[in-house]
């Protein structure tokens, strides 16, 4: 099963978890505020431990591409 999940009809197209209206982006600013994935859980009892590193790894695959300096 996918976890991540686009839907243009859903949070603007933004990325959200399992088709539900949590966002990648809302898991992603709990954790960075200190929250410990546990307590995500806690927060979105919606989500499954798994949703949280789904949500880990999406975005660090967004932001490993290369840069060219010039």
């Amino acid at each position: 099963m996918e976890r991540i999940t686009v839907n243009p009809r859903q949070c603007g197209g933004r990325p959200c978890v399992r088709g539900m209206r949590i966002r990648v982006t809302d898991v992603l600013d709990l954790l960075a505020t200190g929250m410990t994935p546990k307590q995500v859980v806690e927060e979105l009892p919606d989500l499954e431990p798994a949703d949280i590193e789904a949500c880990l790894r999406f975005a660090s695959r967004r932001i490993d591409y290369p840069v060219v300096v010039a």
